[in-house]
């Protein structure tokens, strides 16, 4: 049996998708700016219904409201979406004009979006009720905003360390120095480098990472020794280089296999 009370059309709006590109420095420390984003907005003129004002949409006569017709085919009765109202229930005689009886309208909207210290590529930020518009009265779906965090031309991101590689002359990694290593958020420091320092070594610089929101403390960042050698040699430099090879022999092999 069928009664006639009418189906309810009553939907959430759909979620909309956002996609933010940050740099490095924004995700370190936090970042709060405006985005300007498409939607589908509630029509004014008609309040999400579809129909031009002063009148309101009138309850589908093919499905007596149902949204749903029902077929017999033989023995079997099968049941389809109402081809006139397509599920609503309800059809509208005269149309809103500004949204075409869709009781909806596209547009830009700004929105204030703040995004916490610490976050990586893949986090996502959900602003509630800045989606779609829901149908019939239901509530909007949510912005969900996905951070993508640019690649940095000096430091490598490990969850909230980084990694810098610091260039050294032979003489620097042999004899010891002091050289300027870049951090993220305070510039240049001075770093001592060892006598004897090796090719790979990790010296840490600690607190000089990205800030961790919830504990308000940051991580390490991590100088990675990478020795150079100069592009071209005098004559002169390589009598030097040979007179210290046979002044301290050595082979870094040695043991290995």
């Amino acid at each position: 049996g069928g009664g006639g009370g009418g189906r309810s059309s009553v939907y959430r709006g759909a979620d909309l998708r956002y996609a933010m590109e940050i740099s490095l420095e924004q995700a370190a420390s936090g970042h709060a700016t405006d985005i300007r984003v498409p939607s589908w907005e509630s029509c004014d003129p008609c309040k999400g219904t579809g129909a031009k004002p002063g009148t309101r949409p009138e309850t589908c006569r093919t499905c007596n409201g149902q949204g749903a017709v029902r077929m017999q085919q033989g023995f079997f009765s099968i049941q389809q979406t109402c081809q006139k109202c397509h599920g609503s229930g309800k059809t509208i005689a005269d149309p809103c004009k500004p949204c075409d009886g869709v009781g909806r309208v596209k547009r830009q909207k700004t929105l204030a979006i703040k995004i916490p210290a610490g976050v990586d590529t893949g986090k996502i930020i959900r602003l509630a009720g800045q989606g779609h518009p829901g149908q019939g009265g239901g509530r909007p779906g949510d912005l969900l905003v996905r951070v993508v965090v640019e690649k940095h031309p000096w430091f490598r991101r490990e969850g909230r360390d980084l990694i810098v590689e610091v260039p050294l002359t032979p003489t620097e990694a042999a004899l010891g120095a002091k050289v300027d290593v870049p951090t993220l958020a305070e510039g240049k420091m001075e770093v001592t480098i060892p006598a004897g320092t090796s090719s790979g070594k990790k010296l840490r610089l600690k607190g000089k990472g990205v800030m961790f929101h919830a504990t308000k403390t940051r991580g390490d960042l991590y100088a990675i020794v990478k020795i150079v050698l100069p592009p071209t040699l005098s004559s002169k430099a390589q009598d030097l280089l040979k007179q210290l090879g046979e002044e301290a022999p050595f082979n870094p092999r040695s043991g290995l296999w």
